[in-house]
């Protein structure tokens, strides 16, 4: 049940009124997934970044008390430079080595 309200307020965020409570039990809930799944498989790169957003949308409650909220802003930039680090590096230079060595001959 908990769940099902949790996924409710996940896919539907603006009509979902702001719950603290509700976003503090899904991020934790998030979080321990994602420690489970990094220790079994490589990490999740989504999951890294649904954490962040939730981390970033309780930052930015402004009925949190005020060391919640500095904590969640930490958290929440930490889990951004998780996001960063895991994300494909774009193939800039292969783009780069074709462009200077010219066309191919086959």
């Amino acid at each position: 049940m908990a769940i099902e309200k949790m996924d409710q307020a996940l896919q539907e965020p603006n009509t979902a009124p702001a719950q603290p409570e509700l976003l503090v039990s899904a991020v934790l809930h998030l979080m321990s997934h994602y420690t489970a799944n990094n220790q079994e498989s490589s990490s999740c790169i989504k999951l890294a970044s649904v954490i962040e957003r939730h981390l970033k949308a309780l930052a930015d409650l402004p009925e949190l008390a005020p060391v919640l909220r500095a904590t969640c802003q930490q958290l929440s930039e930490q889990w951004a430079t998780v996001v960063e680090r895991a994300m494909p590096q774009p193939e800039k230079f292969k783009l780069f080595t074709r462009l200077v060595s010219g066309p191919r001959v086959n």
